[in-house]
């Protein structure tokens, strides 16, 4: 079993939706012979789509992490239940129909134009990605996955209207998948938003609801459940998002970026990735849980990017034959290659290696300490080391378990800003 991203599934989905388009129509010439009037099945799924609400909060861009914490998330007004007969559904469908209502507005189609090279050596625009976005500010601000608009010349977002911009990036985030693109509404358009839940307070079983554009199907609605919380989901090869929600409402190519929906309408996860074996949904979605994404977000929209910790050294995650090579005390762990002079982590203690080895295109400097955890997380790989150090500013201080020689023994070390650091 693999996870896919929208990216590794997109080939797994086409070449389905091709199949399955040809046993449809097979089906579907049949079916009509024999159910004349009969809707048939779609022949491909459709593309991810975004949430709405009413009008939404403005984030001043002085204030914007303020504004955001303060934000309020409006729940369904019962007088919205007397606006139309829904006496024919249940209570539970009457609950579906008014989120759908009152979001899907909000929730934006994206597509992106990437730069190839042809035969001639010239660059030339082709079709990009496409996914999911949720406008969470009335200027033009949407929340997406970051893999939705990477390596993108263009980012094109289409309303629900059918009316479509071009946007620009405001920001990205590739260790938490996130990302903001901004466009102008025109003069007088009052564009809707979608409300900022609360993630900390979310229990298994309770209902959740996802708006997106599952293979190009605008604004489809899928209902299901959580299905379990705090799910440690490694996206890239030295990636882990923490706290991830696990759902089991259908989430497809297309649905990246969108929202995940509490009953009451708002978001309370961007859905991120599916866990799957065929590049379809199987009912194992995951989204990045909002109280995450509203820190992110802010610094995106304020900085650009958001301002991480880091220890000022070079560290090298030990493997078996490096282990093997220098007969190391420990099997896992971060070995302490290097340390930027008269830096933060050197004058904490931290100690780099003297005995340069070539290994492969690289150099390792052996004889440093070994990481084995910071700041109470126990590091075996770097995936470890960042997840670890997610949610730390430059200038915190955090706790390092080393090993050096044969002692065990811990430092305060106080962090570098990521930015100004080059490994």
């Amino acid at each position: 079993m693999k996870l896919y991203s929208r990216g590794q599934a997109a080939f797994f989905s086409v070449l389905g939706v091709l199949i399955g388009g040809l046993f449809v129509l097979g089906i579907g010439l049949l079916g009509l012979l024999k159910q004349p009037g009969q809707p048939g099945q779609p022949g491909q799924p459709g593309q991810p789509g975004l949430l709405t609400k009413t009008a939404g909060e403005v984030l001043d861009p002085a204030g914007v992490t303020e504004a955001l914490k303060l934000q309020q998330a409006a729940s369904i007004d019962p007088a919205l239940y007397n606006t139309a007969d829904l006496s024919a559904y249940s209570q539970d469908e009457r609950e579906n129909i008014l989120v759908y209502e009152m979001i899907n507005e909000a929730v934006v189609n994206i597509t992106t134009e990437t730069v190839a090279i042809n035969w001639f050596l010239e660059p030339v625009p082709q079709e990009g990605g496409s996914g999911s976005g949720s406008i969470i500010d009335t200027r033009g601000y949407v929340l997406t996955n970051n893999h939705v608009i990477e390596n993108a010349y263009k980012v094109f977002i289409s309303l629900a209207d059918g009316s479509q911009y071009e946007g620009t990036v405001v920001g990205v985030d590739t260790e938490s998948d996130l990302a903001v693109v901004k466009f102008d509404p025109p003069p007088g358009v009052q564009l809707k938003t979608i409300p900022f839940g609360d993630s900390a307070g979310l229990k298994v079983g309770q209902k959740a609801l996802a708006i997106g554009n599952p293979f190009a199907l605008e604004r489809t609605l899928t209902v299901g459940i959580i299905s379990g919380l705090g799910r440690p989901i490694q996206i890239k090869t030295d990636t882990i998002i923490q706290n991830m929600i696990q759902t089991d409402a259908a989430i497809n190519f297309g649905n990246s970026g969108g929202p995940l929906l509490d009953a009451q309408g708002r978001m309370i996860g961007i859905n991120t990735i599916i866990y799957s074996t065929s590049g379809g949904s199987v009912g194992i979605g995951f989204a990045v849980p909002i109280n995450s994404a509203k820190r992110i977000v802010a610094e995106l929209i304020e900085f650009g990017r958001v301002r991480r910790g880091r220890l000022d050294a070079t560290l090298i995650q030990l493997f078996p034959e490096l282990v093997r090579y220098a007969s190391l005390p420990v099997e896992s762990g971060l070995l302490v290659s290097r340390v930027n002079k008269g830096g933060l982590a050197e004058q904490a203690g931290l100690r780099q290696g003297s005995e340069p080895v070539r290994y492969r295109n690289s150099t390792i400097y052996l004889g440093g300490d070994i990481i084995t955890a910071v700041d109470g997380v126990q590091v075996k790989a770097l995936a470890d080391y960042y997840s670890a150090l997610e949610d730390n500013r430059p200038g915190d201080r955090v706790k390092v378990d080393i090993v050096r020689g044969t002692r065990t023994m811990s430092l305060t070390v106080t962090l570098a800003d990521q930015q100004n650091l080059t490994n």
